[in-house]
């Protein structure tokens, strides 16, 4: 079979993800599709924040979760979870899902309740990449 490799554009993106989508439809029978982006402010300013989306299985993946260095150790990224978990629960979210470098929140997602279901570690580059998740509906 012969064929070529191109670099796709955002219209070729879509349409394969878009595809995608159908086929899984397929094997998922329904679908929910919505974000949490949810930011804490604190004398105007935006200091935490985090931005999550319903993947397949009514699961919530959490792509970023940031809370400035001088309010770190205060309990603003615990209360930020916590109102991302609550929401979660009441859009009918069964599991959030993250990941998370070994110099970023390792210790946090632990002390939280998140489970470690998956690591490796990328000697050549120096860091690890861990894997949580955790489960609401239970």
């Amino acid at each position: 079979m012969e064929f070529e490799v191109v670099t796709l554009d955002e219209a070729q993106i879509e349409d394969i993800e878009s595809r995608l989508e159908k086929y899984d439809c397929k094997n998922i029978g329904y679908k929910i599709s919505d974000k949490i982006n949810l930011g804490i402010r604190i004398k105007g300013k935006i200091v935490a924040g985090v931005d999550a989306s319903i993947t397949a299985y009514k699961i919530l993946y959490v792509s970023t979760v940031f809370v400035d260095e001088e309010y770190r150790g205060k309990g603003i990224g615990k209360k930020l979870m916590e109102i991302l978990e609550n929401k979660a629960k009441e859009i009918g979210v069964n599991m959030i899902r993250l990941d998370s470098f070994n110099w970023q929140g390792y210790e946090f997602y632990i002390k939280i309740g998140y489970e470690l279901i998956g690591k490796y570690e990328n000697k050549i580059d120096g860091f690890s990449e861990y894997f949580f998740i955790k489960r609401l509906m239970k």
